[in-house]
């Protein structure tokens, strides 16, 4: 893989993440003063005749840019792929994976974020259509909804770990 296809974590003015894009683009938008480089890859430098840039990992555009942040759709799926494929009830991973209400849809629980969980089948089936509190369980971790960023990110996968206070995967 060239290094000009790496992958570059370009930041709004604010710090805020925007999206991802390759060396050769974040180096462009750097040459063209429209950026700068937050995070350089450890002493990787590109040079051209007359002129060398350290390779980036993380750029900041210098003007605001107004977007409407990308909403995450509520799917099995993406669930799953948010609680990282293991039971919020037992923490195993090595077994077969529902989505569970936290509150059952016959006590008016919601189909949202803050109300599925990825549960393997025998927790599913221990807590059945009773509450956390009936059923004498906890979850391991309180569920939210994601960004994109997380769910891009939430098995480990980050080009360069230094991403992690811009994406607030911690």
């Amino acid at each position: 893989m060239s290094l000009l296809s790496n992958k570059v974590l370009v930041l709004n003015q604010n710090y805020e993440p925007l999206s991802i894009c390759n060396v050769k683009r974040a180096v462009v938008l750097v040459y063209l003063k429209k950026a700068e480089c937050v995070i350089s890859k450890n002493g990787k430098v590109i040079r051209a005749e007359k002129i060398s840039f350290e390779v980036p990992s993380v750029i900041r555009i210098l003007r605001y840019i107004r977007f409407r942040p990308f909403e995450v759709p509520l799917t099995r799926k993406n669930v799953l792929k948010r609680d990282g494929y293991q039971c919020q009830y037992c923490g195993t991973k090595d077994r077969p994976m529902t989505v569970d209400h936290i509150i059952p849809k016959t006590r008016g629980g919601k189909d949202d974020w803050k109300n599925l969980v990825c549960a393997c089948v025998k927790c599913n089936n221990k807590k059945g259509d009773r509450t956390l509190k009936e059923a004498g369980m906890k979850l391991l971790k309180k569920p939210r909804k994601p960004t994109r960023f997380h769910l891009m990110f939430s098995r480990g996968r980050l080009p360069d770990k230094r991403w992690k206070k811009f994406l607030f995967l911690d």
